[in-house]
């Protein structure tokens, strides 16, 4: 007779997250310990879609992917207790915007003197 810690002895535990800018969506799975980052999406995808319709519009093909903020590959390996993150596209390349930005200062600064 198993016993149910020998059940969750053979899974791991992890959590998958999508934020946009007005709700974040946190899935919490139980998954067999030899799970990738993939299989571990696609059990999200699963259970998204039977909870909202709004799931359809998560990127889970083409989302970056990472753990803790770190990116990795969808064929790589989870461990018990990550958070599996998708990430958003930028919407714009945060080094070309200060670059435009302090432009404009400086055009400013400079119509000002003159």
């Amino acid at each position: 007779m198993s016993s149910p810690a020998g059940n969750t002895a053979k899974r791991k535990r992890c959590i998958v997250a999508y934020a946009t800018a007005a709700r974040q969506y946190q899935w919490s799975l139980e998954l067999p310990l030899a799970a990738t980052i993939a299989e571990a999406l696609a059990a999200a995808r699963a259970r998204a879609a039977g909870e909202s319709d709004e799931a359809a519009a998560i990127p889970w093909d083409s989302a970056a992917v990472g753990i803790f903020g770190v990116p990795r590959r969808r064929s790589d390996g989870c461990a018990d207790g990550d958070r599996i993150e998708l990430y958003r596209p930028l919407a714009s390349n945060p080094r070309e915007r200060r670059r435009e930005r302090v432009q404009r200062e400086r055009h400013l600064l400079r119509t000002r003197r003159a």
